[in-house]
């Protein structure tokens, strides 16, 4: 598994919330539901360097 780098995030709680219900509809985890909203938009944006 890729080494994965750690930080705090600081996000308003209506955000959070709003994080937390839609990784609970996706049966992910906060975490894994913010990783993949971050890929998406990396993606979108044409920002990685290869299909990942």
């Amino acid at each position: 598994m890729a080494k994965k780098k750690t930080f705090v995030l600081r996000i308003n709680p209506e955000t959070m919330n709003a994080v937390e219900k839609w990784a609970a509809d996706d049966f992910r985890s906060i975490n894994g539901q913010i990783e993949w909203i971050i890929h998406n938009a990396l993606k979108n944006a044409k920002r990685l360097k290869k299909e990942q």
